[in-house]
């Protein structure tokens, strides 16, 4: 499950972090935003998350300015220091209201009630959505320039994808690097997720790619891929979590 939290007291969303991992070990927090200008910069760029949490009050505005000038289609917890909001938020997607600080067992209640409702539409939707997954196309092949030469490359015959000085790569099993027209952001939704994972801010990479992994400091992953890398990639510990759950395909 994607979590983002936006939050601009620092205590309250260390606190709100520490609270979540505990819960739910499994999680994967993908950012902690402070204000109103930064969360619509994340949506424009990023994949919606399962859930958010949603301090009222930001740096630069209200949490309400926010829903109304950006589209936020997934559930919302709000939390604030204040009560008289409550009745402003339940009109929003809001499932919950927690007041600061914010308390373990209340957090508890909160998850339990989102896990309910998901239940609840994922058993309507289900055969649905299954479909739609179905039918989905994704991306089978690249059109590759370099100076005066134009090239297709498959995509089950890349290894990964990385940046570097601004550039995105493609390395492919015969260890042959080309350029390609796309960000890691853009390949992560052009490609099948079930293949190609980004592990952190440079790769994005094949599970066939995969070599070796052992644990790293503070539950990261260090991986050996092949082709080899100059050093040996290491997943992100905010993508770890989320990324042993590929590994078992269960996302």
């Amino acid at each position: 499950m994607n979590i983002l939290i936006i939050e601009d007291e620092l205590p309250a969303s260390n606190r709100l972090t520490k609270l979540i991992t505990e819960l739910n070990p499994l999680v994967n927090i993908v950012q902690v935003l402070d204000s109103v200008s930064a969360a619509r910069d994340w949506f424009a760029a990023h994949h919606t998350p399962d859930l958010v949490f949603l301090d009222i009050h930001l740096a630069d505005g209200s949490a309400f300015e926010l829903l109304k000038s950006t589209n936020i289609d997934c559930p919302v917890i709000f939390t604030t220091a204040y009560d008289q909001y409550a009745i402003d938020a339940f009109k929003t997607t809001s499932i919950d209201y927690l007041l600061k600080p914010v308390k373990r067992e209340d957090l508890e209640r909160a998850f339990q009630k989102f896990r309910q409702l998901k239940s609840i539409f994922h058993a309507d939707n289900d055969p649905l959505l299954k479909r739609t997954e179905a039918i989905k196309n994704y991306k089978k092949r690249f059109v590759i320039r370099f100076g005066e030469h134009i090239k297709t490359l498959n995509i089950e015959d890349t290894a990964y994808f990385y940046s570097e000085h601004k550039t995105t790569f493609a390395k492919t099993f015969d260890h042959k690097n080309y350029p390609v027209d796309y960000n890691l952001d853009n390949l992560e939704q052009l490609l099948d997720p079930a293949i190609f994972f980004r592990i952190n801010r440079q790769y994005l990479v094949n599970i066939k790619a995969i070599q070796e992994m052992r644990t790293y400091s503070k539950a990261r992953v260090i991986i050996t891929l092949e082709p080899r890398t100059p050093e040996q990639p290491v997943v992100s510990s905010e993508r770890s979590a989320l990324f042993k759950q590929w590994l078992a395909g269960e996302v």
